[in-house]
């Protein structure tokens, strides 16, 4: 054989080695997609109005979540070594092709410079569950908060695009702002699991004890808590909402959206009279897709406004 066959051949083994890559990147980008639309329908269709590369990173960062978040949940005595293992195969640049999802996260961080530093934070925050079921004041459940929720603004914003680094402080407040609402809704469910994720001086000054939580008791002294708590997650949006113009044009409305649709949760939670123990509060396709004209217009034409009405201030 002489040295342009040898060059031949080995040209097309490589060709087909990058095509074997690229099949199993596609694949693994696909099982992630899979896991967004059965774990977060708000996240899925907010998602969708982002450019295909951009859609496909951040739903590998949601699966990443995703993944990491189940580790800590599922009943299992070897958690915190399961999760170590995680962190070994979804940080860094190399690991294992047979976890798609892993796969899926490495090649995304990479593709957007995601820094390494916010994933390890949110693997930290999402640990401690393992450690901690009770929060004594809202500071503590705000730094928890950051660790789950924050960092994977703070990530998405990598992913979308942004040019002025004021708009991570915002990004801060928005996940603060969003896992909020997902406290409030998932109580029940929380509190069944062994978990309660509201300030204990809190409850304590409006009156509800763990006893009141434990019988799904819906009273006066709940709802002033939970419309306590509802205000608090609505000014967070508020003093978020202005980070939105801070991000590349064409990611603004899948940020608005997200906002807009998990802020629904909050109106949801009211008009179930605060019963979180019974019901999940939740928007139907319908009404989310009744409200997109309205969500659009405000990111394309009102998001710089927003910004500086505030810079005004």
């Amino acid at each position: 054989m002489d040295l342009a066959q040898e060059g031949l051949m080995a040209f097309q083994g490589e060709g087909e080695r990058v095509a074997e890559a690229q099949e199993s990147l596609e694949t693994a980008y696909q099982a992630c997609e899979v896991i967004t639309a059965e774990h977060s329908r708000s996240f899925y269709f907010a998602s969708r109005f982002l450019p295909r590369e951009k859609r496909r990173a951040i739903r590998a960062l949601y699966a990443f979540c995703r993944v990491t978040d189940d580790i800590v949940d599922e009943p299992k005595e070897n958690a915190a070594s399961a999760l170590e293992a995680w962190r070994s195969r979804t940080l860094g640049t190399e690991g294992d092709a047979s976890d798609l999802i892993a796969q899926a996260w490495r090649d995304a961080r990479s593709r957007f410079g995601i820094p390494e530093v916010y994933a390890e934070q949110l693997i930290e925050g999402v640990s401690r569950d393992l450690r901690r079921t009770r929060y004594e004041d809202f500071d503590s459940l705000a730094r928890y908060c950051y660790g789950v929720a924050s960092t994977v603004g703070l990530m998405s914003m990598h992913i979308i695009g942004f040019k002025d680094p004021n708009a991570i402080r915002y990004a801060v407040k928005m996940g603060v702002a969003l896992q909020l609402t997902n406290i409030l809704r998932d109580i029940g469910e929380d509190f069944e699991l062994g978990r309660l994720y509201l300030p204990k001086d809190e409850l304590a000054l409006f009156g509800v004890n763990e006893r009141d939580l434990a019988s799904g008791r819906i009273d006066d002294r709940w709802r002033r808590f939970m419309r306590f708590q509802i205000d608090r997650a609505r000014t967070l949006y508020k003093q978020a909402r202005p980070g939105i113009a801070l991000l590349d044009r064409e990611g603004r409305f899948a940020v608005m959206a997200a906002a807009e649709l998990y802020g629904g949760i909050l109106r949801e939670i009211e008009s179930n009279d605060y019963d979180v123990f019974t019901h999940r509060a939740h928007l139907s396709a319908r009404r989310k897709v009744a409200r997109l004209p309205s969500i659009w217009l405000r990111a394309r034409f009102g998001a710089t406004r927003i910004l500086q009405q505030e810079l005004d201030q």
